[in-house]
């Protein structure tokens, strides 16, 4: 019975596109938390979804290249917009990221205000279509993700803040029309928040541990209880970073972080 209830032709390549993002986004969630810029995943792939609609609304093919381009721009823009207001008022970028994020969807609504469909898009945007991806459509953003992780690893301490921002972009931009704004915010930073209470050289484990078990059972109890997968996942990724705050009572003293700053 609980075999029968779960589509391995549909959880499967689900399960990869959470891998993806799983890859990159714990890395960069850690850098996230680490620089207090906590909501500015949530600003971008709002601002990356603006894009889409803006392309919809102009009658472009929804699959189209120029769709991918008007998101990958939008994003793009927002985030030199961005890199411009930290430098100029530091102290409050993380209130002007919320802004940017309340302005683009308010710009959105009042484009599909009239767009039949328009509920339905929104719904795709933020809960996403996880259980829709299919194994091919996957390796384009694969291998996108992987010269992103190549770049982020080798040149990190090197690409500055602009270099940050844009590559964070472009990869939010890819994730969030793969899985939705809301598993784009919890796999940045709920695996962050597990790793930070363990020492640096564990925090790369502890995050991935911590999303891949969230996803894992996220899927899995989508599938049996019928219920929605972006969902349920963001509250099983929720459920195992409690896990990780018991386990990290347990562990030995060197293993814990000290004041953790992350990053």
């Amino acid at each position: 019975m609980f075999m029968g209830s779960i589509e391995l032709s549909v959880l499967i390549p689900a399960f990869l596109a959470g891998l993806l993002v799983l890859s990159t986004h714990v890395p960069m969630g850690q850098q996230v938390l680490g620089r207090g810029i906590v909501f500015i995943d949530l600003a971008i792939a709002q601002v990356a979804g603006l894009g889409v609609t803006l392309a919809g609304a102009l009658g472009t093919d929804p699959q189209g290249w120029v769709v991918q381009a008007a998101a990958c721009s939008a994003a793009l823009i927002g985030a030199l917009l961005l890199t411009w207001t930290e430098k100029k008022w530091p102290e409050v970028q993380e209130a002007l990221i919320g802004v940017l994020f309340v302005a683009a969807a308010s710009v959105e609504l009042l484009l599909l205000a009239n767009n039949p469909h328009g509920g339905e898009h929104l719904k795709d945007l933020l809960v996403g279509q996880i259980l829709w991806v299919t194994a091919a459509s996957l390796w384009p953003i694969a291998l996108f993700y992987a010269v992103a992780l190549l770049i982020w690893f080798r040149f990190r301490a090197r690409m500055g803040q602009v270099g940050f921002y844009v590559l964070f972009a472009l990869v939010v931009t890819q994730s969030v029309q793969l899985v939705g704004v809301y598993l784009v915010f919890a796999s940045l930073i709920i695996p962050a928040l597990a790793a930070r209470r363990f020492a640096p050289k564990l925090r790369l484990f502890v995050g991935y541990s911590v999303g891949l078990a969230g996803y894992i059972l996220g899927l899995l109890v989508s599938s049996v209880m019928d219920l929605p997968t972006g969902a349920a996942i963001v509250v099983t990724l929720i459920a195992a970073f409690a896990v990780s705050i018991v386990i990290s009572t347990l562990v030995p003293t060197s293993l814990k972080a000290e004041a953790v700053p992350v990053g």
